[in-house]
């Protein structure tokens, strides 16, 4: 028998590219002096993540340290993630310009890079995964970003002007009906939405990835114009009611969840109460 929602029920924000910490202990892998070591971590950082993708009884991952030592969001084969070409793979070699960044990582250095924070990370995504699934029969992952208003060079899509906001969705994980519901929620409130561009895709655990359908995902990305000033990377006057927005938004997402099932296919369908 198909479990039932529960008032309350939490989603996962998984927030990884939040933090602008770079720790004294690992300072010295990046070769950067401290000025383009900041202009670097304004550029890469989605500064306020944290802030704007808040939801009471949300479950919240938000990785603790800058994505400029390791980032949680690539795969960590480079054979297997295409931003390595760039030179910013899991482990980035290259700023968003092409410039060095980081000295050679002995061994050691890397596999802790790896245990201590990638693998640690993944694994508690992991867990909070297993848990709503044990709890609720599906869990609902929502990959909470921002992006420059103006490509980096790194970037694959540099394609102008940017939309406002960008979702990503994956074919496997992301139903349908979230994906166009939140589109059109954010075209609602006035804004330009685009679907997998200048971004695509969206997280799942390698576990569950194309394997179960019960695991949903959505990214959603916020044009940092909207919220902050780029250059001074300060909030702007606008920040709190982006800040309302992006919680209704999550609302309206966490109503998803509650009212929809995974069926025998695994195909999400709205709920129908007995």
């Amino acid at each position: 028998m198909p479990l039932m929602p529960r008032i309350g029920l939490a989603m996962i924000l998984h927030i990884p590219h939040s933090s602008d910490v770079i720790p004294r202990n690992l300072r010295d892998q990046i070769v950067l002096p401290d000025d383009d070591l900041a202009a670097e971590l304004t550029l890469m950082t989605d500064a306020f993540t944290n802030e704007l993708f808040a939801l009471p009884e949300a479950t919240i991952l938000r990785f603790p340290i800058s994505r400029l030592l390791v980032d949680v969001e690539r795969f960590p084969d480079d054979a297997e993630e295409p931003m390595s070409k760039v030179g910013m793979g899991m482990i980035y070699a290259l700023t968003s310009s092409g410039k060095k960044l980081k000295r050679a990582l002995q061994p050691r250095e890397m596999r802790n890079m790896v245990s201590l924070y990638y693998e640690a990370h993944h694994e508690a995504l992991l867990r909070e995964v297993k848990n709503e699934l044990e709890k609720f029969g599906k869990a609902l992952i929502v990959d909470c970003h921002s992006f420059p208003s103006h490509p980096l060079q790194c970037d694959k899509d540099q394609s102008i002007p940017r939309p406002e906001f960008c979702i990503g969705t994956d074919s496997f994980h992301t139903p349908k009906a979230l994906s166009q519901t939140t589109a059109l929620n954010l075209k609602k409130m006035g804004y330009r939405v685009r679907m997998n561009k200048p971004y695509e895709g969206t997280l799942v655990p390698t576990a569950f990835y194309r394997k179960d359908r019960r695991v949903a995902s959505i990214m959603v990305e916020v044009n940092r114009s909207l919220y902050m000033d780029e250059t001074a990377g300060e909030k702007n006057s606008a920040f709190d009611s982006i800040k309302k927005q992006l919680q209704s938004l999550l609302l309206s997402i966490r109503q998803f969840q509650q009212e929809s099932q995974p069926d025998a296919r695994g195909e999400w369908r709205a709920i129908t109460q007995q």
